[in-house]
């Protein structure tokens, strides 16, 4: 009797066709807020990674198709195919080929699997016993917590563990890997090259922005601008020698109901950085903007890997801005006007630090900068060693405007905001509130210029009649007075505003 020894992961594998070498393009799509991807997710490798991102795959193959119907099987595909967005064309006879029919095989074989399809057969179970290997042979007719055996007598014997497994035969109807089938109508015999195309999840990327920030005179900043992306494969299957794509933007796309997804990736993520030649180029596509890299790339299963999005940019133009918001929160407004004198009023005292960097190619920069982190470093001088002092996200920002990234809050620069007065006549309708700012320079040798902002949140209808400084309107409630402090210097700003109904 011919038999099959468990486990069967060798036998399975040599059943089944190697793959045939294909031209290859991958596009991706990232539809991950930025800066919300920590890689260390994905190196679990476990179940039910849901991976923020879609890929669109076209491939292109040599087929030997009959005249009249061929079955074409292909098994080097992702599990997280879409089925719905299939298509396969043949680029030798277009017309006198088509697809009768086409379907995604996902049930993959197991032992569990396996072993049903011998209930009510003769198998043989080997056992460890010591140093030897005892053989039970029976009629299997159980698989749950274990193998259950029925004796030659009649009696049933229960196996919870056992070291192998001898099976009569290999039981056709079995896949082990996701396999896209095509039933393909043909005219013309011969060798088609053909190409077909599927979307898949379990793929992504996101872009990385790293910043060395200088001050080559006083009150000024430079930066150095390094771009990278970092692509994520957990597709279930890998891309060799692709051509590979990355669309930016917000492209929408209807996203199912968030669910587990029942394919198991390796215990690892291998990671790796990609030479720097033949780099990206970026256009205009649609309303969005297309990233294609120049060379070749492999993505393997369960990978993590790092492109060069352009050259650093070297010497770009910045500004430092120092903002105090002491209410700390833009107050909404309500059905009415906020009557309450203690509405609002906050004991924010910390002066944040904006990083402001305009991408314009007379800066140095001037290039499309999908959404992602910015990391910002700083050289200390005294051992030459890059410190972090803050990163934020961004989102897609094109040519010519402007990126803000805040960094954190100023540790010699602190905040005071008091409410001095308030009066109201419900009658008359109209409040008056007195606000005094006070923002204190512990530095003991550098003048800073610092933006003070104040939300108008009491109501709609306001206006300033009284100030101690000149004040620009950013908005319908929002104002900001800038001061510049000295050193060990402090600056007050007192105004009345008045909200009328």
């Amino acid at each position: 009797m011919k038999t099959t020894l468990l486990p069967l992961a060798a036998a399975l594998a040599t059943a089944l066709a190697l793959p045939v070498q294909a031209e290859s393009a991958i596009t991706i799509y990232s539809s991950a807020r930025p800066g919300t991807l920590d890689p260390q997710v994905f190196k679990s490798g476990g179940e039910g990674v849901a991976v923020p991102g879609y890929a669109l795959v076209r491939e292109e193959r040599d087929f030997a198709l009959k005249s009249g119907r061929t079955v074409i099987r292909i098994t080097d595909v992702p599990a997280l195919i879409d089925p719905t967005t299939v298509s396969f064309a043949s680029l030798t006879d277009p017309k006198g080929t088509s697809v009768v029919e086409q379907s995604f095989e996902f049930d993959l074989t197991s032992t569990q699997k396996l072993l049903s399809r011998f209930i009510d057969r003769e198998i043989t179970v080997e056992q460890s016993r010591g140093n030897s290997v005892e053989t039970i042979t029976g009629t299997l007719i159980g698989t749950q917590g274990g193998l259950t055996l029925r004796n030659p007598d009649g009696s049933l014997r229960v196996l919870p563990s056992y070291a192998g497994v001898k099976l009569p035969s290999l039981p056709g109807g079995l896949i082990s890997k996701p396999t896209l089938v095509w039933d393909i109508a043909a005219t013309t015999a011969g060798t088609h090259k053909a190409r077909y195309s599927y979307q898949t999840g379990g793929v992504t990327w996101w872009a990385d922005y790293n910043l060395t920030y200088t001050e080559p005179a006083p009150e000024q900043c430079k930066v150095n601008v390094g771009a990278w992306v970092t692509i994520v494969n957990q597709s279930g299957a890998s891309f060799t020698d692709a051509k590979l794509k990355l669309i930016a933007g917000d492209v929408q796309k209807i996203q199912p109901q968030p669910q587990s997804l029942s394919y198991a990736a390796p215990a690892a993520v291998r990671s790796e950085v990609m030479r720097k030649d033949a780099g990206f180029t970026e256009k205009a596509f649609f309303e969005y903007h297309l990233y294609t890299l120049g060379r070749p790339a492999s993505l393997a299963q369960n990978s993590m890997k790092q492109i060069e999005l352009f050259p650093l940019a070297a010497s770009v133009g910045c500004e430092k801005k120092l903002v105090y918001f002491g209410q700390g929160y833009a107050y909404p407004y309500g059905g009415g006007p906020a009557l309450d004198r203690n509405y609002g009023q906050t004991g924010n005292k910390k002066v944040d630090v904006y990083l402001r960097v305009k991408n314009a190619k007379a800066n140095g920069l001037g290039v499309p900068l999908p959404a992602g982190k910015v990391r910002v470093s700083k050289m200390d001088e005294a051992d030459k060693s890059l410190e972090f002092i803050g990163e934020d996200v961004i989102d897609h920002t094109a040519r010519d405007e402007t990126v803000q990234v805040k960094l954190g809050s100023a540790f010699d620069v602190v905040g005071e905001r008091k409410q001095m007065d308030f009066r109201i006549d419900t009658s008359a309708k109209w409040i008056e509130e007195d606000i005094e700012v006070r923002v204190r320079n512990q530095k003991p040798d550098e003048t800073v210029t610092v933006l003070v902002r104040e939300n108008l949140y009491r109501w709609s209808q306001w206006s300033i009649t009284k100030k101690t400084t000149e004040f620009t309107k950013d908005d319908s409630r929002t104002v900001h007075f800038p001061v510049r402090i000295a050193p060990k210097g402090e600056a007050v700003v007192r105004y009345t505003v008045r909200y009328t109904w």
